[in-house]
């Protein structure tokens, strides 16, 4: 079995103990919501190193990429969760590579997709995530026209840890990296969206979990602030669907929905949607499977954003 694939592994029995769930459960999961989407390999591009220093340090800065049909379209990039300690973009669960369906799945609707990776906790600082992200946006926004795609058109989407990363770099991207091509923003079961919450707290989740991932040393709480991407929220920000699973935590859904009313505090466009008979781990499976609300939700939020202006007017 493959690093990456006992990594997701563990992230999901971690996943599903706190939902009573155990391992067979997820595996079972697989089973019943994985629909392999068909795509040429020649479409699909592996390994390309999106930091400046070439040859790539390591894996960790490099993106796969699934090229559709025709020129000029829009392009999602993907970032993965994994408790931002776990995760690579190559991974397989029980016979299934989870992300690269993504890939395949978006392509086969007219979307480029790029997978990428990003450096690991505890070798990387959070920050240090959050400047890859940024990193990956930049390489997709001045290099995707050379493959048919269009660089003024991304849609940054995420799940768990990703979602968090995908978020907090739609916030706070700077203007040389492609702010402006940043046209929308999908976060699925985002998690850590506001650490400052009491309430979230209260209901459970542990804070000590956070703490060891977002301090660095802070002797104050202000970290809590620092990190949550909630702080960083602007009218300018771009469109967000947000996505929650029924299924998982209530601290979880929590999280989305102050997300959601963040956004709309500050007169940005967001649309939040709870999926139905899903989890926290499973949610990542009905990304791309076309009879789930999730795929035609995010197609559709696509669509619908990749011909305006990006961000809010």
């Amino acid at each position: 079995m493959k690093k990456a694939e006992i990594g997701f592994h563990v992230i999901l029995l971690i996943l599903a103990a706190s939902m009573t769930a155990c391992a067979p459960v997820t595996y079972l999961g697989i089973k019943v919501l994985y629909r392999k989407t068909e795509w040429p390999a020649s479409k699909t591009v592996r390994d390309v190193c999106y930091e400046s220093n070439t040859p790539c340090r390591s894996q960790a800065h490099t993106l796969d990429l699934y090229l559709p049909d025709g020129n000029h379209w829009p392009v999602i990039v993907f970032v993965h969760g994994g408790g931002w300690n776990e995760g690579d973009k190559q991974l397989r669960v029980a016979g299934a590579d989870v992300y690269a369906n993504i890939g395949r799945f978006y392509a086969a609707h007219g979307i480029g997709v790029g997978v990428i990776n990003y450096r690991l906790q505890p070798e990387a600082k959070w920050r240090e995530q959050i400047e890859d992200v940024k990193n990956a946006v930049a390489w997709v926004h001045s290099n995707i026209d050379h493959y048919g795609g269009n660089g003024d058109q991304i849609f940054l989407m995420g799940h768990s840890a990703g979602a968090y990363l995908a978020s907090y770099v739609a916030f706070t991207l700077e203007t040389d990296k492609g702010r402006s091509s940043i046209r929308g923003v999908i976060a699925a079961s985002g998690a850590a969206l506001d650490m400052a919450d009491q309430k979230t707290y209260e209901m459970g989740e542990n804070p000590a979990y956070y703490e060891k991932r977002f301090r660095e040393g802070d002797p104050t709480d202000n970290w809590k602030v620092v990190a949550s991407p909630i702080s960083h929220v602007t009218p300018q920000a771009p469109p967000f669907l947000i996505l929650y699973a029924q299924g998982e935590k209530k601290t979880l859904q929590r999280q989305s929905l102050l997300l959601n009313s963040a956004l709309e505090k500050k007169g940005v466009k967001s649309q939040v949607l709870a999926i139905p008979g899903e989890s926290h781990s499973r949610m990542v499976l009905v990304l791309s499977h076309p009879r789930k609300a999730a795929a035609p939700a995010i197609l559709n939020f696509i669509h619908t954003h990749s011909a305006g202006s990006p961000g809010n007017p």
